[in-house]
């Protein structure tokens, strides 16, 4: 199995039967987003074959020029680029200070956001676009306002240069002013990641991207041969990320059997955790080891790739400091239960528990175990619940969510929303004493307090 290598999985179009047919390639874009040195790795690559190409046509020009003895073209060519020299010369020695500068205060931010909401919002800069093409395009400015420099001549002679920086020096200047759009554009992102309204609509809308993500087929037809061999995790402890979806339907279509995924994503497994179950006939030859190398991605943290979970222990993460006596911001904990409402409402009529995932020919080949409807009401409600005893403001918000939780779900769901209505209401009976705080702190409100 895996060592911790960072392969990705996808889930591409939906077949006839409602399940997602995986993807051929695993998207290793997601993994990439998830890394600070891609993005400015790539862009200072791009800006050098750039640079490549304008230094050629500023050599073609030149002897195009003196081809057809338009020594004076050449002429007032040099004396622009001698009056934009000094330009790219502040250019080169300013801008990796105003990097440095920009980067440190940015940083601090980061780290005052994570502070104040949960550390786990941090990815949300490092995984940003704005962030990652501002970097990018600063440091490709600074490489190419050096290599610009390279290109000036000493020799003014227009008969006897062999290239003029003229399009290098436009294409800087280019660059400086789509660096200064980029730094207003840049700034803007990271005061908004300082305001919790912002912070929880990114996460809600990364984990609405994997409820879609998910195959909505039913699975209560799928009869599992039995289980003939189990595969374990061989490589380092981890948190399980995500594994490749498309490479274990392939391996089992080629035994035909059906692997099933015994941890979930998100999980803690260590070497010798069992990850796989392998279901078919008892005379069917288990996928070896070879073939399932490289499908399960084991990290440090979490990811939103395939976590259904994540999202909602984000947002609980930050109701919860929210509600904490240490900062007691109720206000925070409403933002916070209007999107667990959301999301969970988005859930409300998927089926849960366990998803499938077919070949080409729309048989399921691998089974994937998923949090079920009552674990991801707990998820969303459990601890916030428990700390928002005494704090009306929250426990208004958890009641009026809960009704419309109530009205949007199926009645074979209703039962662990109606437990944690039951359970808010036994607590702050026996935390507020006078009946009218008590009717007063269970009237659903959807604002809290408004």
């Amino acid at each position: 199995m895996s060592k911790g290598e960072d392969k990705g999985i996808g889930n591409g179009t939906r077949n006839s039967k409602g399940y997602r047919r995986p993807r051929a390639l695993s998207p290793l874009r997601e993994h990439l987003r998830d890394t600070f040195w891609f993005a400015p790795t790539a862009a200072m690559v791009l800006v050098f074959l750039l640079w490549t190409g304008a230094y050629e046509l500023d050599a073609a020009l030149v002897r195009l020029l003196q081809d057809h003895e338009s020594f004076d073209d050449v002429d007032d060519l040099i004396r622009i680029v001698n009056d934009v020299k000094p330009v790219v010369n502040t250019v080169s020695s300013a801008m990796m200070t105003f990097i440095g500068v920009v980067f440190s205060i940015s940083l601090v931010a980061v780290q005052m956001a994570g502070g104040q909401f949960t550390p786990r919002v941090v990815r949300i800069f490092v995984r940003s676009r704005i962030t990652k093409l501002t970097l990018a395009v600063f440091l490709s400015t600074f490489t190419l306002s050096l290599l610009v420099l390279t290109s000036f001549e000493s020799d003014t002679d227009p008969r006897l240069v062999t290239g003029v920086p003229f399009l290098q020096s436009v294409l800087t200047l280019l660059m400086v002013a789509l660096s200064l759009f980029l730094f207003i554009a840049y700034v803007n992102s990271t005061l908004r990641l300082m305001r919790v309204g912002y912070v929880v609509e990114r996460i809600t809308a990364e984990a609405l991207r994997v409820v879609d993500k998910m195959p909505r087929g039913d699975l209560d037809s799928l009869d599992l041969d039995p289980e003939i061999a189990r595969v374990g995790h061989s490589g380092r402890a981890g948190v399980l990320r995500d594994v490749n979806i498309a490479r274990l339907v392939r391996a089992a279509r080629r035994h035909d059997v059906v692997l099933r995924l015994i941890p979930r994503i998100g999980d803690f497994v260590v070497p010798g955790t069992p990850l796989l179950a392998v279901h078919g006939p008892l005379d069917a030859k288990p996928p070896s080891r070879g073939a399932l190398r490289c499908t399960v991605s084991v990290g440090v943290e979490r990811t939103f790739h395939q976590d259904l979970g994540f999202g909602l222990r984000q947002l609980s993460d930050i109701a919860l400091r929210a509600l904490s006596p240490a900062v007691n911001d109720p206000t925070t904990a409403v933002q916070c239960l209007d999107r667990i409402v959301q999301l969970l409402s988005a859930l409300a009529d998927r089926p849960l528990g366990a998803v499938g995932h077919p070949d080409g020919r729309g048989q399921v080949r691998l089974v994937q175990d998923v949090p079920d409807w009552a674990d991801l009401v707990d998820l969303g409600f459990a601890e916030i619940r428990l700390c928002a005893i005494g704090n009306p403001q929250a426990t208004r918000r958890i009641m009026a969510g809960l009704d419309d939780l109530l009205d949007l779900t199926p009645a074979s769901r209703r039962e662990p929303l109606l437990r944690h209505r039951e359970l808010l209401a036994q607590a702050v009976a026996l935390a507020v004493p006078e009946a009218a705080e008590r009717t007063f702190a269970l009237e659903p409100d959807r604002q809290g307090i408004g």
